[in-house]
């Protein structure tokens, strides 16, 4: 058997679940940043671009299977205001934004985290960055006015952390600014 393969999708490096191969994108998780991974991705006629994931080892690790019963993981991506905007919108609940700023809007916003997440339950991932902080977050913990955007190939989910859970959003047409879902 050879050290480095690529078996339904998943990449095997020496027995490790190393990353997934998906529409000709390989998402490997960056401790296996090697010269001979690097050189056998280079080598699949499959693999057009590599992508070097955040916590992708551990996201196989923990998630078995995908399937109708349990949907693909998506990315995420977590917002958070910039510290020029107007202090009065940090940390305040969705109607009161739309109602004295109107709907959120991504340019007021700086990306803190991107990258691999283990679950798309919204209360599981609120707890990944209060309490756990994974690598690469560079933001204060989850608060209410923060965005997080759960996204694969086929698009973004926006959900705005509000005074009690998350209110789904969506992007308005032709705009950085995301409305209300009317689909909740």
């Amino acid at each position: 058997m050879k050290p480095i393969r690529i078996e339904k999708g998943i990449l095997i490096y020496y027995g490790n679940r190393a990353g997934l191969v998906t529409d000709g994108c390989a998402q490997v998780d960056p401790m296996f940043r090697r010269e001979d991974v690097s050189q056998f991705l280079e080598e699949q006629p499959a693999v057009r671009e590599v992508k070097w994931v955040e916590g992708m080892f551990e996201r196989l690790m923990t998630h078995t299977k995908e399937g109708p019963e349990q949907p693909p993981l998506k990315n995420c991506r977590v917002w958070q205001l910039k510290p020029e905007v107007d202090i009065r919108m940090k940390f305040i609940g969705y109607e009161e934004l739309c109602h004295v700023f109107g709907t959120p809007d991504l340019r007021n916003y700086t990306p803190v985290y991107d990258g691999a997440v283990q679950t798309n339950d919204l209360d599981q991932l609120y707890e990944v960055f209060n309490l756990q902080h994974p690598s690469g977050y560079t933001g204060h913990s989850l608060s209410m006015s923060d965005i997080l955007e759960l996204y694969d190939d086929s698009g973004s989910i926006y959900h705005y952390v509000d005074r009690c859970g998350f209110q789904e959003v969506k992007p308005e047409a032709g705009s950085q600014t995301i409305g209300y879902s009317q689909s909740l």
